[in-house]
């Protein structure tokens, strides 16, 4: 659960700060060992400035999971979690609670969906590994993917 010992306040500003900053993102990697070739990873992260970087410590207390460390690609911070468990236990409930105002909650309704079909095991059948890759490549359109949906298509034929 969620540190209970957070003002609202605190959860309403760590909100709407994940509504700016925030991303909910669904990635693929190809993994020969793996029955189906492709290993699905969801992602909760906020970047921010290192000498901001208090909010990243803020949203780590307050959710109760994640690791902060530098993104050397921009010369930044990063809060992020990846663990299933802590997102579907903590970063979900949070978001569900504490809601998004602008258009991102629409890609976090379809991160819970991803989620929580991960947590049923659905990525072990090719239907439902399908049905997360249609879904997680309707997400983040403005973003860039380094593997498109007709490529993680043709890695499951």
């Amino acid at each position: 659960m969620p540190n209970t010992s957070v003002s609202q306040n605190v959860c309403w500003y760590l909100s709407g700060y994940a509504d700016g900053e925030g991303s909910f993102c669904v990635s693929f990697s190809p993994r020969s060992k793996i029955r189906l070739k492709l290993e699905v990873r969801p992602s909760f992260s906020v970047s921010q400035n290192g000498d901001r970087s208090e909010v990243l410590r803020l949203f780590q207390k307050t959710l109760n999971c994640g690791s902060i460390r530098p993104d050397r690609s921009d010369k930044t911070y990063k809060f992020e979690t990846r663990n299933l468990n802590d997102l579907v236990n903590k970063v979900i409930p949070f978001f569900r609670k504490y809601t998004l105002m602008s258009s991102k909650s629409i890609d976090f309704e379809k991160f819970s969906k991803i989620c929580f079909l991960l947590k049923e095991s659905k990525h072990k059948s090719k239907s439902g590994l399908i049905e997360i890759v249609k879904i997680a490549t309707s997400m983040n359109t403005s973003g860039k993917r380094k593997y498109d949906a007709q490529k993680l298509f043709s890695i499951l034929r």
